[in-house]
């Protein structure tokens, strides 16, 4: 750091995005990314809002937010559309915490909760998983803090009911519940449906992972229209044109063409299941997963080994080297091919390690 960077942020650790190697050609299962293209019109939406790329965008995202609407009958006032729904994160501790009202997330979850918590100076606390990996839903009962949930959960993929989110979030009336839905569209409950039932209800939702759009930074957050109004009014106060044209029209054209989201998810859950059925018979144990991903692993090897030695060949994982985690690997469901090349090259590994 130079000598001009501020003490406040002596002490804060960034968070590491997944690798992105240029070295070789990989297999990317590493970033949770779709292994589909964008739909065709949310191309053919992007290619002509380049035309008027002079001009600023919407600021209120009228449009997708009416689309957005009309999908999951909402009011678009109940919608706010933000620059990946990690941008909605920031504004939830920014917006509902501060030395008063700390908050709460899982100790193994979302690398960016304890990120935002430090970066603006909010107390938190960790509350950790169950024996089995699971969120223990008594340990948010009535806690009195701000509490963040990825459901499911990362990096280990597994989703709690709604009844039991719903559990948490009644039981904590003076206090905003975010339920973080990065990753619902693959099997899991989504809370979307309690926004009008619960004023203290924040659901996040992003078009990375089921919409095929991470490289366009969209996503998008549901409450009652107060909450936000909260949002809106950090969104305007750092940046009113978060959403450019092309990722707005993209946007736009995906919701459009929403059975091309649901006929990729079903394709992707496929693929999770068959993939899960190949590492049991090579000797891994899996996690429930609701995502479109999976962690796994397997007691004769190292989480490291397999991740290093995977990477050797061209198959890139993501690797956790942190307690509890370092066994495991989480791995990323692409296309079918993809996942047999997965497979046969831990065979090939597993093979070579006798």
């Amino acid at each position: 750091m130079s000598k001009f960077f501020s003490e406040k942020f002596a002490d804060l650790i960034p968070y590491v995005p997944g690798e992105q190697p240029k070295d070789m050609k990989y297999i990317k299962l590493n970033t949770n990314e779709s292994p589909f293209a964008p739909s065709t019109k949310a191309q053919e939406y992007a290619l002509d809002a380049a035309k008027k790329l002079q001009l600023y965008p919407d600021p209120d995202c009228t449009e997708l937010r009416e689309k957005i609407a009309s999908l999951y009958e909402l009011d678009k006032d109940e919608i706010v559309i933000v620059n990946g729904s990690d941008e909605i994160l920031n504004f939830a501790f920014m917006a509902y915490c501060d030395q008063k009202t700390p908050a709460a997330f899982a100790d193994i979850t979302y690398g960016f909760y304890p990120v935002y918590a430090k970066i603006n100076k909010v107390p938190y606390v960790e509350i950790p998983l169950n024996e089995n990996y699971e969120i223990n839903v008594e340990d948010y009962i009535g806690i009195n803090k701000t509490i963040f949930i990825a459901n499911p959960n990362a990096p280990t993929g597994i989703a709690l009911p709604l009844d039991q989110i719903e559990r948490i979030i009644s039981s904590n009336p003076n206090n905003i519940v975010v339920v973080d839905e990065a990753y619902v569209d693959f099997g899991a409950q989504s809370a979307v449906k309690l926004i009008r039932k619960y004023d203290n209800l924040l659901v996040t939702q992003t078009f990375s992972k089921s919409r095929s759009m991470a490289g366009a930074r969209l996503g998008m957050g549901f409450a009652n229209k107060k909450l936000i109004q909260d949002i809106n009014t950090l969104r305007y106060s750092t940046n009113p044109y978060n959403i450019n044209r092309m990722t707005m029209a993209a946007g736009i054209g995906t919701i459009e063409d929403n059975e091309y989201t649901i006929k990729n998810c079903k394709v992707i859950q496929e693929n999770r299941e068959w993939t899960i059925q190949e590492l049991q018979k090579l000797g891994f144990t899996t996690l429930n997963s609701k995502a479109n991903f999976v962690f796994t692993k397997n007691e004769k090897f190292s989480g490291e080994y397999l991740y290093k030695s995977l990477k050797a060949k061209g198959v890139l994982v993501r690797y956790f080297n942190k307690e509890r985690l370092n066994q495991f690997l989480r791995i990323t469901i692409g296309s079918i091919d993809e996942m047999k090349i997965l497979i046969n090259t831990l065979k090939t590994i597993m093979e070579e390690s006798k």
